[in-house]
């Protein structure tokens, strides 16, 4: 029997949340003592933690112990029986190279995750990439965020949704997703690599918060450009033309060759969505989800997942996820943000779109999460022109309802479910724009009957799993829109490609292809390796 380096995972450790890390070891090690592994020989570390909160008045980490060692074969039932697995992280694998020359460098479409992914694994293997932005840098951004909220001037180009980092720089920097791929341990590690708190890397629910993701999102994109590559800011993508011997990616600040085009655009890019079907690229409409976020005050919420626990610093702001299904549709909450606030993210003037936010300390008064309704092909018209209009007339009936000046349109839960729209907040109090630039109306303004009439039912559902849930002080603001893509651009499975066509790339939650940062940064990645894979790397482009 012959033995190895590896790294086993001891799982369902319970332990209370005052215990010592030196506990759950001690509880690791004495189940690999019964698969007669000395400890000694071995090195634990964290693998995974979560919170068991089901008992509230007891509750309890749940750790996953790694545990790194020589070991030799055992009995799959054996191990199983003790509640042992195998590791499943991996970094990159060792990547065989392609024979192709690139007749330009790789340009990249957006800098979201999955485009400053893409070009930072592709930087740091010598293809010196080339990011184009339409959008500014994190501080522009930050610039032009605070002119919208206190001149109430949009710019369409630079805001919560367009500009490095993409619209996931100013969330919660959530990282939790339900892609189960080996690559999302390798970009957590990243993120870390790049000033991410290291407790990403093995909490259940990980988050960086916006404060910190701003400053990661400079890191790499300072790595990128260490390395050879580019980041051009406010040049926004208009098209691509393919010559007899070139193809050529048309720009606002002029065209640029391309040997490889990736697209990774984000979910807001509903001109390039346009000039891209114009152009004939295959691209289908899909379902995605409607509707607003709401607002308790986060000691409310605490209190109502943890009990007599709530507050204590060991486990933090309280965490929910919700689903509810009616006959036809679903109904769930979306971006959680424990003590957050709901942030103003349009991309397009005269429109009001929500979305959710929160610092790393999650400190703020209120936390807040979408709740938003399925919305099938067959709600819409079935083509992504129609998928967009949909999504966009809301937000314009969403501007109106606000009167203007990018107000939000805002309700109490007791008035949303006894169907008026009076009451002032006066307990939880609305964040959107510091609370200074919103208005009572009825979401009957600018949602239609089947998301609204959906919401209450799940509302009354959600208030029976989290006690206060629809308490009549909480507070409705839509609208939210921007859940994901309304679309998917089609490639092929195995090449990645653009189907029809021979160097471009659709990837990230802008294609259709993920639903968040981590599972975005690892389409970009999986992209960037099929590229490497195809063609040799050239440092002279």
């Amino acid at each position: 029997m012959g033995s190895d380096t590896r790294v086993l995972i001891v799982n369902n450790i319970k332990l209370p949340i005052n215990a010592s890390l030196k506990e759950a070891f001690s509880v690791a090690s004495k189940k690999l003592m019964k698969l007669n592994i000395n400890p000694r020989d071995v090195k634990f570390s964290v693998y995974k933690r979560s919170i068991d909160a089901r008992n509230k008045s007891d509750i309890k980490f749940v750790y996953s112990i790694a545990a790194e060692g020589s070991f030799g074969s055992f009995s799959k039932d054996r191990v199983a029986a003790l509640g042992i697995t195998a590791d499943i992280s991996q970094n990159i694998e060792p990547i065989k190279f392609g024979s192709e020359s690139l007749s330009a460098p790789p340009i990249i479409v957006g800098a979201g995750p999955a485009g400053l992914f893409a070009a930072l694994i592709l930087a740091e293997n010598g293809y010196a990439p080339i990011v184009i932005e339409r959008g500014g840098s994190v501080c522009e951004r930050n610039e032009k965020i605070n002119v919208l909220y206190t001149n109430y001037i949009l710019d369409p180009n630079t805001n919560i949704q367009f500009g490095a980092g993409g619209a996931g720089t100013f969330s919660d920097g959530k990282l939790v997703t339900r892609v189960n791929d080996p690559l999302c341990s390798y970009v957590l590690e990243r993120f870390v690599d790049f000033g991410a708190p290291s407790d990403i890397k093995y909490v259940a629910k990980p988050h960086i918060g916006t404060d910190i993701l701003s400053l990661v999102i400079e890191n790499i994109i300072s790595r990128i450009t260490e390395l050879g590559g580019k980041i051009l800011y406010h040049t926004c993508f208009t098209g691509f033309s393919e010559l007899r011997s070139r193809t050529v990616a048309h720009t606002t600040v002029g065209d640029m060759e391309f040997g490889a085009l990736i697209l990774a655009v984000g979910h807001s890019a509903r001109d390039t969505y346009s000039r891209l079907l114009k152009s004939g690229v295959h691209i289908e409409a899909k379902d995605f989800s409607v509707g607003m976020r709401i607002e308790h005050l986060a000691d409310d919420i605490d209190k109502a997942m943890y009990g007599d626990f709530a507050g204590n610093s060991l486990l933090g702001r309280a965490e929910y996820n919700l689903s509810y299904n009616t006959k036809e549709r679903g109904v769930y909450t979306f971006c959680m943000c424990p003590g957050g606030e709901v942030v103003a993210a349009t991309s397009e003037e005269f429109g009001v779109v929500v979305n959710g936010m929160s610092r790393h300390s999650r400190s703020g008064k209120n936390s807040n999460s979408a709740v938003v309704c399925s919305v099938f092909k067959s709600d819409y018209g079935a083509t992504p022109e129609q998928a967009i209009e949909f999504q966009r007339k809301i937000e314009r009936a969403a501007f109106i309802a606000g009167n203007g000046s990018y107000a939000a349109p805002i309700v109490t839960v007791g008035d949303f479910l006894s169907g008026r729209a009076i009451t002032e907040p006066n307990r939880v109090i609305p964040t959107y724009m510091n609370g200074n630039n919103v208005k009572i109306a009825s979401p009957s303004e600018y949602l239609p009957s089947f998301i609204t009439d959906s919401i209450k039912n799940a509302l009354l559902d959600f208030d029976k799993k989290i006690n206060g849930f629809a308490h009549e002080s909480a507070v409705l603001t839509g609208a939210e829109t921007r859940t994901s893509a309304p679309v998917r651009i089609l490639r092929e499975q195995t090449s990645r490609l653009a189907i029809g066509y021979k160097n471009i790339y659709p990837v990230g939650e802008g294609a259709g292809y993920a639903g968040g940062i981590t599972s975005a940064s690892v389409d970009g990645i999986k992209t960037a390796i099929a590229i490497m894979e195809r063609y040799k790397s050239n440092s002279k482009l």
